[in-house]
């Protein structure tokens, strides 16, 4: 199957936080993921479209070096330059918050129950080295960076909504200022106005001098903060361009497919 792939030829000598080169996946006799080619460049949001069981996460799970046992690979994946595939807990830790990190899409079982959203924060802001004032400090910018509250430190997930637990995630994810934030389908159960507002947090990453890979099923959910964005189906990408350029003249039947259900799900009433 041919790829239509509409990157500009400057992009692809432009440095990337991630590449992923000929990526395979299998378990088993079963190909998950089949010569994926995906970069993502510095302070860049890209989006990574496709339905249900088209590899999407399997494709996160890759760039963080969190492939479950069993896994087979082949291809290059690398995060600042550093091979992840096969990498081992030392190194991966090295990347994972400083360079790397994922927010998914059920906040309140990535959150501890059981402690404060301040106690939680602390803990990646002090392995970088954060104590006493600075450390207070870092936290409560955390929270003003995603629009909460310092006050919300002393609360526990459960006292908080759905977006805010969310946005407490994504502050998690970015305290330690990463390189990438991989978003995983992080407005998937939200309402559309709390949805709007993630997407607006998410769309000020890149300002900030954080890379975004958004990767959703719904193609307007991309649409709405990445520029460039790549359709996965079946574990291939199979259209790869300008976010604009792919809504306007999708070039494969998978693309088009989103793309309708999209303006059908935004014409209801």
């Amino acid at each position: 199957m041919v790829l239509h792939d509409r990157r500009l030829a400057s992009r692809t000598a432009e440095p990337a936080v991630l590449r992923m080169s000929r990526l395979g996946v299998r378990f088993g006799a079963d190909v998950v993921l089949d010569g994926v080619d995906l970069a993502v460049g510095v302070a860049e949001p890209v989006g990574l479209i496709g339905a249900s069981g088209s590899g999407k996460t399997t494709t996160a799970l890759a760039a963080l070096g969190l492939l479950p046992p069993g896994a087979r690979t082949s291809g290059q994946v690398t995060v600042r330059g550093v091979p992840v595939l096969g990498a081992g807990l030392r190194t991966l830790r090295t990347l994972w918050g400083s360079e790397v990190a994922y927010a998914g899409q059920d906040a309140l079982t990535a959150l501890n129950p059981l402690a404060t959203v301040g106690r939680q924060i602390r803990i990646p802001l002090r392995r970088r080295g954060r104590t006493g004032r600075a450390l207070a400090a870092a936290a409560a910018d955390a929270m003003e960076q995603v629009g909460l509250p310092a006050g919300t430190l002393a609360a526990y997930p459960a006292q908080l909504s759905g977006g805010q637990r969310q946005r407490v995630a994504i502050a998690l994810a970015t305290a330690c200022r990463p390189a990438l934030l991989i978003a995983d389908e992080p407005t998937s159960s939200l309402d559309v106005v709390t949805q709007a507002g993630i997407l607006a947090l998410l769309s000020g990453l890149p300002r900030r001098g954080t890379a975004l890979l958004l990767i959703s099923h719904d193609i307007a959910v991309v649409a709405r903060v990445c520029a460039r964005l790549a359709v996965l189906d079946n574990g291939r990408i199979v259209e790869h361009g300008p976010t604009y350029e792919v809504l306007a003249a999708p070039a494969h039947p998978r693309t088009a497919e989103l793309v309708s259900a999209a303006g059908r799900m935004m014409a209801a009433p």
